[in-house]
């Protein structure tokens, strides 16, 4: 077993702390590494580093900022094949949902590799008899990045818009797929990051409580449940501190009757169970409307069933849940929606992996419900959808913006007059047209509304480069002697 280590100041060092969790293969239930919960006084020296390293880091010349990141991004890439294993291992996934994840993060070092240009400032000359006025981007301090389990690549490598803008980060990774992130702050070590610019700490939830109060954290960007981004947005907010905070979603897919099942359903079925349904994009509940809602439903349970589980092997096409207690939770609420009323479709909670009987396995599961029930309304972060059927596309938009998150939503659909009234009126963050998880390429911003997002400014692209400067305005006038 790997007892894994803290990186502090440009060195990997043992926490003294005797607390901490195991880190199991979700596939197998076998314990793979102990992740430790640092010790105040270990988080303390993370970000005292941080701070150390700031001053220099932020005065280095943003050409050479961005040749260390071009660096980190050919380094992540020869070494994918062994970060999506690691993922496989410590998170379930399979093999090539962990090289899809890996190929969206190196875009997010891509873009951020591009920031002597989005560094620029903005002039005006002459605003007032010789007055000039303009603005430049500072970088502000220290940031913390505090990633989920489910994406333990992508998340933690946010840092890279970070200190693309000259500040520098403490990572916390999930305590539940810490590897992935230890794998990547090694690379990084090697890319010419100066002591104290980088650095990772482990832990849980005390371990965030200190990041979001420590004086010298200048702001935090989180990503996880509705309930924890809400804690986490209220106590940076009352440190002074900027927040960016991605909750969790209830996603609803609109299945319309022009929507041509043939291509769409593919599209549908892996919305709403890839990875396991583990995913903030995840289609959560389908509406279809009455006219093709029972040829939808038949032909949605049908392919749910013919998914195969199991560990990353062929023919494998999903993976387990992330624990025994996610396992657990989605058996309870299962029971829960019976006794509410609703009508079991599918039900995963037998499943069974003959090579692994011992991995969390839980197979699509399908329910028809109504609004109001637990399990339409709140996040089952797990592979158990809803099924209802609606008169048409306004009872859908009514549905979606009752819901307390506003992440995501979908319509299928080939009339494009339906698409657009849809898309400008519901009320989510990102909408898809035919297009189950529409997840936003690196160079634009993704967040939600509601629930869902807690902050202004919004993950990734132009959106993190504001969140990680402030724009600093010159006025400025001469005299001639």
């Amino acid at each position: 077993m790997q007892a894994l280590k803290n990186y502090i100041a440009g060195a990997w060092t043992i926490s003294n702390s005797s607390e901490g969790s195991e880190v199991r293969n979700p596939a197998t239930d076998e314990q793979i590494a102990w992740c430790p919960s640092s010790t105040d006084t270990e988080v303390e020296a993370a970000i005292s580093a941080a701070r150390r390293s700031f001053p220099a880091w932020s005065a280095t010349p943003v050409t050479k900022r961005a040749a260390v990141l071009f660096e980190l991004r050919q380094r992540l890439a020869d070494a994918t094949p062994e970060i999506a294993k690691i993922m496989v291992e410590e998170n379930g996934k399979g093999y090539s949902e962990a090289l899809g994840e890996m190929g969206r993060a190196l875009e997010y070092v891509e873009h951020a590799s591009a920031i002597p240009e989005l560094l620029k400032g903005s002039i005006s000359e002459n605003v007032s008899g010789g007055v000039d006025t303009q603005y430049v981007r500072e970088a502000l301090g220290v940031f913390a990045i505090v990633a989920p389990f489910n994406f333990p690549a992508m998340i933690p490598l946010y840092f890279s818009w970070a200190v693309a803008c000259g500040n520098s980060v403490v990572v916390k990774p999930s305590e539940l797929c810490p590897l992935t992130t230890v794998r990547i702050a090694e690379l990084a070590e090697q890319c010419g990051f100066p002591t104290g610019v980088v650095n990772v700490i482990l832990g849980g939830v005390p371990v965030v409580h200190q990041l979001t109060s420590h004086r010298d954290v200048a702001g935090i960007s989180f990503v996880g449940s509705s309930s924890a981004a809400e804690a986490v947005y209220k106590s940076a907010s009352q440190h002074g501190k900027r927040a960016q905070c991605q909750g969790g979603a209830k996603n609803h897919l609109v299945v319309t009757e022009s929507a041509h099942l043939d291509k769409c359903l593919p599209n549908l079925v892996n919305s709403a169970f890839g990875q396991a349904s583990q995913r903030c994009f995840a289609g959560s509940n389908i509406l279809a409307v009455a006219e093709c809602y029972e040829e939808l439903r038949d032909r949605f349970v049908s392919a749910a069933g013919a998914i195969r589980l199991g560990e990353d092997d062929e023919g494998m096409t999903m993976g387990p849940v992330i624990s025994r207690e996610s396992l657990e939770r989605a058996h309870a609420e299962i029971e829960h929606a019976i006794t509410e009323g609703a009508k079991v479709l599918l039900d995963g909670r037998g499943a069974r992996v003959e090579r692994n009987p011992g991995g969390y396995w839980l197979g699509p599961t399908i329910l028809e419900a109504e609004p109001g029930m637990r399990v339409f309304d709140n996040e089952l972060f797990g592979p158990v959808r809803c099924l209802k059927s609606i008169r048409n596309t306004d009872e859908a938009i009514e549905i979606i913006d009752r819901s307390s998150f506003g992440h995501s939503a979908v319509i299928y659909t080939e009339m494009g007059g339906v698409a657009k009234e849809f898309a400008r009126r519901v009320n989510v963050g990102q909408v898809g047209i035919n297009v189950g998880t529409p997840a936003p390429i690196a160079f634009y911003p993704v967040g939600g509304r509601k629930a869902s997002f807690f902050g202004t400014l919004r993950g990734r692209a132009n959106d993190a480069v504001d969140f990680y400067t402030d724009k600093k305005v010159v006025v400025s006038t001469w005299h001639a002697r």
